[in-house]
């Protein structure tokens, strides 16, 4: 209890004479969230929110509700010291702090499914535009119209083949950014096709094309393999809910008969 009160006493101490600017610190770009934010924090948020997401922003906000959530179990504590709710207190400050990021990652998860039919109807759209312009171009040219989750990841490749990257490591970084079924794959042949010769172009672009409706097939069998699943799921639940019901009558009616 004691030591509660004196570390909150020289927390004020610190903060109320300014010997350490906390403002500064704790700013979404400072030493202190440098330390506390997750390295694929602004990564999961961007999947979610998309590209103009504002990062400080947002995890300025994660840390204004961690700080207040700290400070009720601060003022919780000085009235009601022991161990447990020290502990407790503790685990409640650090599930409210990872919270957020839990979210973001959990649904980065959820619509892994959602990017993986994208993909390949993407791709077709890079085929379509690949037939008149060069793969950089093609690729610069769909972003507008490319779904939203796919914005940022395009624009990071685009900017690392216009500063000459001529490698394959912006397409792979493309795939490891969204590492679905055969995202990989499918990046590789779209880098041999931006550096092949223009007399093979078109016999390339029939191969990236059979991939393509490859994978797009794939796409719809998995998309009707799940509604599938999903309305055996729900025929389940309705045949145990109707036996279940038929039974509770027919036992209510054989309880009636005895009693």
């Amino acid at each position: 209890m004691e030591l509660i009160i004196i570390t909150a006493i020289a927390l004020f101490v610190v903060i109320y004479t300014k010997m350490v600017n906390v403002n500064e610190l704790f700013s979404a770009d400072g030493k202190g969230s440098a330390l506390l934010k997750e390295k694929d924090y602004e990564f999961y948020a961007m999947a979610k929110y998309g590209g103009d997401v504002d990062i400080n922003a947002l995890f300025n906000r994660r840390l204004k509700n961690t700080g207040v959530t700290l400070i009720i179990v601060l003022i919780f504590l000085l009235f009601n010291f022991t161990v447990i709710n020290l502990i407790v207190g503790c685990l409640i400050v650090g599930v409210i702090y990872k919270s957020d990021y839990t979210n973001l990652k959990n649904y980065y998860k959820k619509h892994l499914q959602q990017i993986d039919q994208l993909l390949p109807y993407y791709l077709k759209s890079i085929e379509i535009l690949a037939q008149h312009y060069t793969i950089p171009v093609a690729i610069s040219k769909s972003i507008n119209t490319a779904p939203e989750v796919f914005k940022s990841g395009l624009r990071k490749m685009i900017a690392k083949i216009d500063s000459g990257d001529s490698s394959i490591d912006p397409y792979m970084d493309f795939a490891k950014e969204f590492p679905v079924r055969d995202s990989m794959r499918m990046m590789r042949l779209l880098y041999r096709l931006s550096i092949g010769a223009q007399e093979n172009k078109q016999e390339q672009l029939l191969t990236f094309s059979k991939s393509v409706s490859s994978l797009q097939n794939k796409s719809r069998e998995k998309m009707y393999a799940g509604r599938l699943k999903k309305m055996e799921s729900k025929t389940l639940v309705m045949l145990v809910v109707t036996g279940g019901g038929t039974m509770i009558v027919i036992l209510l009616a054989m309880f009636m008969m005895f009693f």
